[in-house]
């Protein structure tokens, strides 16, 4: 079974980078197994219909907008958010909802999906997170870690450690 975990979202607007920082996280920090993929799928929304298509699993990880608390976290399985596809917030949402909906729309089988969401504090132009999903960052991506183990993968960190603060800082001067 091939298995990715992909975050979604723009570094460029605050909290909604927190997809792409949790990647960039897992992948300095763990190793996986059986190995799985961790893609940066950015905001290339609809570009990423293949990845849906040549996957069994795909663990989409992104802010979602729901009336709760900032910080709060959620796991939706996908199917409870077919149909969605053209009225969802951002770019990369749109992209990603309308992947789904055309793999149904074109009579293929949706490969199990389901988002790791967090509800954002701040989307506006800045590099970073904002203090309010700093703080919880931590306990996204242990959510991230314990679904792995639900479905029988297995995460071992690595003998260095990278921040959040470095990975963050990796993304606004790259290649320092």
């Amino acid at each position: 079974m091939s298995i990715v975990v992909l975050g979604v979202g723009n570094v460029l607007e605050e909290d909604d980078g927190i997809g792409i920082y949790a990647c960039a996280y897992l992948n300095a920090n763990y190793t996986f197994s059986p190995a799985i993929e961790v893609i940066n799928g950015g905001v290339e929304g609809i570009n990423l219909l293949n990845l849906f298509l040549e996957n069994d699993r795909i663990i989409i990880l992104d802010t979602i907008n729901l009336d709760d608390e900032a910080g709060s976290i959620y796991n939706i399985p996908s199917y409870e958010l077919s149909g969605y596809g053209l009225n969802s917030g951002g770019a990369h949402e749109v992209g990603v909802m309308q992947c789904l909906d055309m793999i149904e729309l074109m009579g293929h089988p949706l490969p199990e999906s389901n988002v790791i969401g967090i509800i954002p504090h701040s989307i506006t132009f800045h590099m970073g997170l904002s203090p309010q999903l700093e703080k919880r960052f931590d306990d996204y991506i242990k959510t991230v870690i314990n679904y792995l183990k639900t479905i029988g993968i297995e995460a071992a960190s690595k003998a260095s450690f990278t921040s959040l603060t470095e990975i963050i800082e990796e993304f606004k001067y790259p290649s320092r």
